[in-house]
């Protein structure tokens, strides 16, 4: 017997290790030394790479019980790979694959090209799950524990996991929806919008307003609402002074005038607002104009748009009778394309309680996130005279259309003058001619409550009570007003007013509805903003709503 290695014995230098070949002096060729083999931690290149077959059906198996090469028993190692000679079937073999040595097997759904065989699809179940296609939420749910309740917990949640109390001064979105949204009193100004500090409220499918994320509690949504913690009252007299609280304001001057450009025939009455808007920007004085545009999926629906352009203003020109949350529209992220980026100014067309928003936005240096540019850049304030406005809804769709056979597309113009509503066909005809009280359901709850006729708060007031047909009439309130006046005084035909008492009486007429609706006093000298807790004594709406089950 030769000499053994001692390396290839076991600890005590006894019995070769069981499975490992017999090494003799001389044989140097067949085990390398340590210094020809790579150092640990070389690379794979460095070191003997594995080597795979594929197993072939005449490779040799050794009888049943014998030692196959690789000193595995057949017997016990019967795994059925078909791989490693151990004399099982495999599941490869019976199925048709061909097995890799690695364990791995090429798919049983291809053939040996790679093409897909023939696959058999189970069809799904019917009738186990429901119809979710229209977006509606499950009305069952299924595989539920007992005793699980799965709905999202309410605001009530808050009182019963902490005792911390909310501070005495914070008024959170909650209120506002509770007292305003939720009692049918919002105007859709879209003021709240504006003035949300986190951009935590957007505008809903319905047109009003969403919280879209948390709530802060910063309490400005509430404040600046003027249906809500706004005395708009206060804003007026803040905006103009003490004298432009009574009759229809302090005006510098009025007007009745038309423009003398053959457009004015697309336009409401005189066409006096896009004349002017379109001076202003000709002039360089503005880079656009928010103003309000039809739908394209609805006719006589309103839209905010800021127009840049006088063909966009003439092809925008006339009047609209429902809100567009205006100020919820001057993130001017969508029109960017069409504005400068810097020295930016605008004009802002709107009813006077959308121009009560921004007149009382402007007045404080807060952060309004992704409105503050656009509420910053409103240098011009046109106000549209105005007793109420319509959810388009309930006067297009409930009143016209169903009420009057009236389907809104045959409608070629709709007025409110001297309290009748008339609505004009495509052939011209006079399709219906009404008392505008006949439709009040239509109208906006909250529009009750205004006593602002006429914009106290605006730079220009426009409207058509006080003149002719064919003109509008111009109350210039500021010295803005004034210098805007004088850009589009060339464009147009006027006199002095022609009827201040029909200005006058009509907004008295509105002061008095309005203090009738209104369930707090109406007092232009009190604080400008209503802390919810006096609301809720005069409104009778929720205490804390937050903290309830809403």
């Amino acid at each position: 017997m030769t000499d053994r290695d001692p390396r290839r014995t076991d600890d005590d230098g006894g019995e070769p290790l069981p499975g490992v070949p017999e090494y003799e002096s001389g044989d140097e060729d067949v085990v390398p030394s340590v210094a020809d083999r790579p150092e640990q931690g070389g690379s794979r290149d460095d070191r003997r790479p594995f080597e795979y077959r594929r197993a072939d059906a005449s490779d040799e198996r050794p009888a049943d019980g014998a030692r196959s090469e690789t000193g595995r028993s057949d017997a016990s190692d019967a795994c059925g790979c078909g791989s490693c000679g151990c004399g099982g079937e495999s599941d490869a073999e019976s199925s048709g694959s061909t097995a890799v040595a690695d364990g791995g097997a090429t798919p049983a759904n291809v053939d040996g090209e790679g093409n897909l065989r023939d696959v058999e699809f189970t069809a799904p179940a019917e009738g186990k799950s429901q119809d979710l296609e229209n977006g509606d939420a499950p009305d069952e749910r299924v595989g539920v524990p007992e005793d699980v309740t799965l709905d999202t917990p309410e605001y009530g949640i808050r009182s019963e996991m902490n005792d911390i109390d909310a501070p005495d001064d914070k008024t959170w979105f909650m209120e506002l929806d509770d007292a305003v949204i939720d009692e049918d009193r919002c105007i859709q100004c879209g003021t709240c919008v504006a003035a949300c500090p986190s951009d935590s409220i957007g505008i809903g499918d319905d047109g009003l307003p969403k919280l879209v994320k948390m709530c802060t509690g910063c309490s400005l949504c509430w404040d600046f609402c003027p249906r809500g913690g706004m005395r708009y009252e206060r804003q007026w007299k803040i905006t103009g002074g003490d004298d432009n609280v009574s009759g229809a304001g302090d005006p510098i001057t009025e007007y009745s005038a038309q423009v003398r450009d053959d457009w004015r025939e697309s336009a409401q009455d005189g066409g006096v607002v896009t004349a002017v808007l379109s001076s202003l920007l000709e002039a360089g004085e503005i880079d656009g104009a928010l103003v309000a545009m039809e739908s394209d999926d609805e006719p006589w629906k309103a839209e905010s748009f800021l127009a840049t352009t006088h063909e966009e203003l003439v092809a925008n020109a006339g009047s609209f009778y429902n809100q567009t949350m205006a100020l919820g529209n001057l993130d001017l992220g969508r029109w960017e394309h069409k504005l400068p980026d810097e020295d930016l100014s605008l004009a802002l067309v709107g009813t006077p309680c959308e121009i009560e928003g921004i007149r009382a936005l402007q007045d404080f240096e807060w952060d309004y996130q992704s409105h503050e540019t656009g509420v910053r850049a409103v240098d011009y304030t046109i106000a549209l005279m105005c007793t109420k406005n319509f959810n388009h809804q309930r006067l297009f769709g409930d009143q016209l259309e169903e009420n009057h056979g009236i389907p809104p597309e045959d409608i070629e113009r709709l007025d409110v003058v001297d309290g009748r509503l008339t609505v004009q066909g495509r052939d011209g005809d006079v399709l219906l001619d009404e008392d505008i009280r006949e439709f009040h359901d239509a109208a906006l709850k909250g529009c009750d409550e205004c006593a602002d006729f006429t914009g106290y708060a605006a730079d220009l007031t426009v409207g058509s009570v006080g003149s002719s047909d064919g003109f509008s009439s111009i109350i210039v309130r500021t010295e803005t007003g004034e210098e805007a006046w004088d850009h589009a005084e060339p464009a147009l035909d006027y006199h002095d007013l022609e009827d201040r008492s029909a200005v006058g009486g009509l907004q008295s007429w509105d002061k008095s509805r309005a203090f009738e609706a209104l369930e707090r006093p109406f007092d232009p000298d009190a604080p400008r903003f209503i802390d919810y807790t006096d609301h809720v004594e005069n409104y009778g709406t929720t205490l804390n709503p937050h903290e309830e089950d809403h």
